[in-house]
């Protein structure tokens, strides 16, 4: 049996999925869908409960991916914005599941699934013995939101959605919008977190808050 790719936050997209071993959690990432939307599931070790981030596309390969331990149990999906490609699997996963669907307060009415906990900044959300803190990151819709994992054995994780990605912001609307997401990533991010947090986008590869902070400047100026 060949031993399982290293984690190296690439995803081939609509390829297999890949686990990085954490001592509490696993953290699973799989690309799916045209638009190579990531999804990511976070397992506590302790006791298989888990925590699916963006049930994006391709209900058969999340499925699988949650499947592939039997031990695993999805109580909680965070879908964390509204846009349709970061949920057109989000109904069929949560029957599948029956888990709790879980969304930034501002994007509830943008999303057609019923939202079982709206989320705001600040809130958690827990799965087994840890939890997740919920980061508003206003801009790329009113209600994004980015989740961090504090590993008390290594660097902080953050799942940004498409609010945050290897070299810059996710898109915004207006020039309000763009300063909104700036304003929150400078402040609650690049302010609080430490250069090796690592970032987990909802698409592409991961990176981290060290990489990335050298650019904030060239992102205000250019505006995007």
């Amino acid at each position: 049996m060949s031993a399982a790719p290293a984690y190296t936050g690439h995803v081939d997209p609509q390829g297999d999925p890949v686990t990085r071993e954490l001592t509490g959690i696993t953290v699973t990432k799989l690309s799916v869908g045209p638009m190579d939307n990531n999804a990511y599931l976070l397992v506590e070790r302790d006791s298989g409960e888990a925590v699916l981030i963006d049930a994006a596309n391709d209900v058969e390969s999340i499925v699988a991916m949650i499947g592939a331990v039997p031990e695993r149990r999805v109580t909680a999906v965070v879908t964390t914005h509204s846009h349709w490609d970061h949920r057109e699997a989000l109904a069929a996963v949560a029957e599948r599941t029956g888990a709790r669907l879980l969304a930034g307060a501002a994007d509830v009415a943008d999303i057609p699934e019923t939202i079982d906990v709206p989320l705001g900044h600040g809130d958690t959300v827990a799965f087994g013995g840890q939890q997740l803190e919920v980061i508003a990151l206003r801009g790329h819709t009113p209600g994004s939101v980015a989740l961090l994992y504090r590993d008390p054995h290594g660097p902080a994780h953050l799942f940004t959605g498409d609010s945050l990605f290897p070299g810059g912001p996710g898109k915004t609307n207006s020039p309000a919008d763009f300063a909104s997401l700036m304003d929150d990533l400078e402040q609650r991010v690049f302010d609080a977190l430490p250069d090796d947090t690592l970032v987990y986008p909802g698409h592409g590869d991961d990176t981290t808050v060290g990489r990335e902070r050298p650019s904030l400047a060239e992102w205000r100026a250019r505006g995007w």
